[in-house]
């Protein structure tokens, strides 16, 4: 039988939608999902990599991460350095759209609860939202 708290923790999480933006070919992103589903949460994932987040959706995640957009992006990616990210006169609307034709560029995973983010790196990153 789980205690009261319990109960009433799994209600509230149950109650506050989880979304992960996975790759399941990333061993971080692979860590991060376990671990919620460790936690009881089953959350929807969104593989970005075929369904690449357009810059509203992405500006979304932004305001709810407290980041920047070069702070999220990897910038060990061959595409990174093929693509000139390091030069920073280029403007934000052309940092979008190389970001949505390449979007193994972000870092993830990214999970959102409600108008929070966090991104699970180190994956235990992700327990910090069901930490309310």
């Amino acid at each position: 039988m789980l205690k009261p708290e319990t109960d009433t923790r799994s209600a509230t999480l149950a109650m506050q939608a989880i979304t992960i933006y996975h790759n399941p070919n990333c061993s971080k992103s692979r860590a991060a999902l376990a671990l919620l589903e460790e936690n009881d949460v089953n959350p929807q994932i969104i593989y970005y990599l075929d369904s690449h987040p357009g810059s509203a959706e992405l500006r979304e995640l932004l305001v709810k991460l407290n980041l920047d957009l070069r702070d999220i992006l990897r910038s060990g990616e061959k595409e990174y350095a093929d693509l000139g990210l390091d030069d920073a006169s280029l403007s934000e609307e052309i940092l979008f759209d190389i970001v949505y034709k390449h979007p193994q560029l972000l870092q993830r995973p990214i999970v959102v609860q409600g108008d929070r983010a966090i991104l699970g790196r180190p994956p235990e990153n992700v327990l910090a939202l069901l930490e309310e």
